[in-house]
């Protein structure tokens, strides 16, 4: 795989560390790194960093969350017609903590594709990675929970999952896309998971509570 065609993207959650000028800060990272090694670098900043972080970085930013309510009289709710407004490239849908239903996950998807966003629709195993590929989005993000933000590398804990969810993903729908998650932390994790038949990685702690994130960022690079 080229360095163009793979993809890192950083999930900042609600961490502080990944909140307002903290988030500039890795965001900055991320733009430099990118144009550094050729790889594409997104993060997923909170809701109310989205503007700005599009406004101000040269990376794809995407929400970590979109319903797939249209505009109008739903209170409360996170459109992708305003996802699409405040410049954001797509969005996370149906992350492990953030879970939806099939029928909410049908409909974000939808929704995002209806506004030309690309969705990251996650799942924690090899059946409902199949069952998020019969819904035709952009990428999907194997993550198995309990190894999420345990330090612990899915590549290397569970490297059957990803092989596994991506045979299964390419069986239902050829042209979907499959990241990995959990406890990515390091450039051998990723090139495991580019070597293991994915498109790229889907990681958030390693690099958000990291003293020097653009440290983190050139080690997940280093071996591609």
């Amino acid at each position: 795989m080229q360095m163009a065609d793979t993809f890192i993207l950083i999930n900042l959650k609600t961490y502080p560390e990944g909140t307002w000028q903290r988030a500039h800060n890795i965001g900055g990272a991320a733009q430099q790194v990118a144009e550094e090694s050729g790889v594409t670098i997104g993060i997923a900043p909170g809701f109310m960093d989205i503007h700005p972080m599009s406004v101000h970085y040269d990376i794809p930013v995407y929400a970590q969350h979109t319903d797939g309510a249209d505009p109008g009289a739903h209170t409360g709710h996170i459109t992708a017609y305003a996802l699409k407004h405040a410049g954001a490239t797509g969005s996370l849908v149906n992350h492990s903590e953030r879970r939806l239903t099939l029928a909410e996950i049908d409909s974000a998807v939808a929704s995002l594709r209806d506004a030309g966003l690309v969705s990251v629709v996650c799942s924690n195993n090899v059946a409902t990675s199949a069952a998020a590929a019969a819904l035709n989005p952009d990428f999907v993000a194997i993550e198995p929970p309990e190894l999420i933000g345990s330090g612990v590398s899915v590549s290397k804990a569970n490297p059957e999952i990803i092989t596994k969810s991506v045979e299964a993903v390419s069986g239902v729908n050829p042209g979907v896309k499959v990241l990995t998650g959990a406890g990515i932390q390091s450039g051998e994790c990723v090139k495991i998971a580019l070597d293991l038949g994915t498109s790229g990685v889907l990681l958030a702690s390693s690099v958000v509570k990291a003293k020097a994130p653009i440290a983190v960022l050139r080690d997940l690079v280093s071996l591609l």
